[in-house]
């Protein structure tokens, strides 16, 4: 392969959008500019489809300061996409790229997003075309392998820990049964954050499921009224993708209509878990105030809840991709790692130990009844979270004497 020409960046987004994804962006397109190869900065509109239509925008003309304000700002900036590529599809994106003689390509998403860097890269290499491509991670799922942890995860779970936290007050005043489902089609870590909520012992979520465990229905049931009978009251914290023993939906199995996406999924989202096990347990245990909430997009990239430590990791990253392209010379997905109490380093891994692989909940941050977190997870997670996690507070509510009712 010949000597690699830096002169074109393009960057792209894939995948769900997060409240931190554009600090990856910025921080490749800021970082791509320091270095005086770099004559021109692309972007991709809606990720890989962008790449194919040609639908490229021209970031050297962006000013620094609206991109600095782009960065705080949640959501996809350049626009994402769905679309999962195969061999023809990259061989596609590869025609463009050597078609606008682009030299380096940084693409800023999950598992797939990975595995299409990987396949672009490999179809460079066989053409001998001249290519730097950087897998940037991103994914509120937190499910990349070899990474502590991924950009737009911490900022998702701050939402999810201080939803259920203002749901467990709620749940305190008006007691009965409530229910939120989170994401995670295969990985608990999002549902797991709920745990992150709770001050008092007797706080809510009281179970919390994951699709690490199976999801035994009889179970549920008797978790929700032992909690019931227990506390009078019941917050359940449950994912999206949870399975039974046989490893079939929940929500396949319990809905009444099925709907799949483009790639044979059952469809997760829309509120029919929540609304199937809001009705189970109506049916099954006679409670009658019972309520759910499915979380749905609020939790990708909800505007004020945003991690301090995740911007500036997002950040990172994406600086790394740029420094390990131009300087590193080198593919590579960019993986954070944990060092000391809480501090991340970063390091660029080869794609083929990132791409379409899932990484789900080690058993040691699952508790042993299978519906709560352990400790581990809790230390794991509350550096992530970021600074100022608001706090609640109860009345100490001493008792008064009855006079009325104690003579009666």
């Amino acid at each position: 392969m010949s000597a690699i020409d830096f002169s074109k960046v393009l960057v792209a987004q894939g995948g769900g959008p997060t409240a931190v994804i554009n600090q990856s962006l910025v921080g490749a397109v800021l970082e791509s500019r320091k270095f005086q190869e770099v004559s021109r900065i692309y972007g991709a509109f809606h990720g890989v489809r962008g790449i194919v239509n040609e639908e490229f925008a021209d970031l050297t003309q962006e000013t620094t300061h609206n991109l600095e304000l782009v960065a705080g700002t949640p959501s996809s900036a350049l626009g994402s996409t769905r679309d999962k590529p195969d061999l023809k599809y990259c061989q596609e994106i590869f025609k463009v790229l050597k078609a606008h003689g682009i030299g380096c390509f940084f693409y800023i998403g999950g598992n797939d997003s990975s595995d299409t860097v990987r396949i672009v890269s490999q179809q460079a290499k066989a053409a001998g075309y001249p290519l730097r491509a950087i897998h940037i991670p991103k994914t509120i799922d937190n499910d990349l392998m070899v990474n502590d942890h991924t950009p737009g995860f911490p900022s998702a779970a701050r939402f999810v820990a201080q939803a259920f936290a203002g749901a467990n007050l709620d749940n305190w005043a008006l007691p009965g049964v409530y229910i939120g489902v989170v994401m995670g089609r295969h990985a608990g870590f999002l549902t797991a954050a709920s745990a992150l909520g709770k001050k008092f012992p007797d706080d809510g979520p009281h179970l919390i499921y994951m699709p690490e465990r199976p999801f035994i229905v009889d179970k549920f049931l008797a978790g929700v009224k032992a909690t019931m009978e227990r506390l009078g009251r019941c917050v359940v914290a449950v994912s999206e993708g949870v399975c039974d023993e046989n490893h079939t939906p929940i929500a396949e199995k319990l809905a009444k209509r099925v709907e799949r996406d483009d790639h044979g999924n059952v469809h997760l989202g829309g509120g029919a878990l929540a609304d199937e096990l809001t009705d189970l347990v109506r049916e099954k245990l006679g409670f009658k105030r019972v309520r759910a909430d499915t979380f749905g997009y609020l939790q990708r990239s909800f505007v004020g809840c945003v991690s301090d430590v995740d911007q500036r990791e997002a950040r990172e990253v994406g600086e790394k991709a740029a420094q390990y392209a131009i300087w590193g010379d080198r593919d590579g997905s960019v993986t954070i790692h944990r060092t000391g109490f809480y501090s991340a380093d970063y390091r660029l891994t080869p794609l083929e130990e990132i791409a379409a692989k899932t990484r789900v909940m080690p058993d040691e941050f699952i508790a042993p009844c299978g519906s709560d977190v352990t400790d581990a997870y809790r230390f794991y997670l509350r550096p992530l979270l970021g600074s100022g996690m608001p706090d609640a507070f109860r009345l100490r509510l001493a008792p008064v004497q009855k006079l009325v009712k104690s003579s009666a």
